[in-house]
């Protein structure tokens, strides 16, 4: 599936685009989406996306799990916020996001891979250790969450 022309990533950007991810647990397991798109095409990282103008952090979050998941969250506040930044091999740069994780309610849905999503899923604390995850979700699972 050929995601629309607004929601693929933004490359060498005149400014940082800022976006959210949501932490959505179910059964003591955390939804996770393999990223199908640069600059983390292959990582398991949290679901989430691009903010649209007008639209706030939450609303921006239960869209963008819906679009890449399938799945019906709750939003709530924020948990960590960080920089992504991505340069090309002549040092420009190539992507540099701004992203919110936010705490989130499962609420309803099976996960589905859609959107930008190679794939998507409740994984367990041990299965993290088999799977490319991305560095800061670990962290944030780990740390904030203590998920292990």
């Amino acid at each position: 599936m050929t995601p629309p022309p607004d929601s693929r990533p933004i490359q060498y950007p005149l400014r940082p685009a800022l976006a959210v991810g949501a932490v959505v647990f179910k059964d003591n397991r955390v939804l996770l989406v393999k990223r199908g798109n640069p600059p983390a095409r292959g990582v398991w990282a949290i679901p989430g996306g691009s903010v649209e103008l007008g639209e706030t952090l939450q609303k921006a979050a239960e869209r963008e799990v819906l679009e890449e998941t399938g799945i019906v969250i709750k939003a709530g506040e924020p948990v960590l916020s960080f920089e992504s930044i991505h340069r090309d091999d002549n040092d420009r740069v190539r992507f540099h996001y701004y992203i919110v994780d936010l705490a989130a309610t499962y609420i309803s849905g099976e996960p589905s891979p859609g959107d930008d999503a190679l794939d998507a899923g409740w994984i367990s604390g041990e299965a993290l250790g088999r799977l490319n995850v991305n560095p800061i979700t670990l962290k944030l699972l780990r740390q904030t969450f203590n998920f292990r």
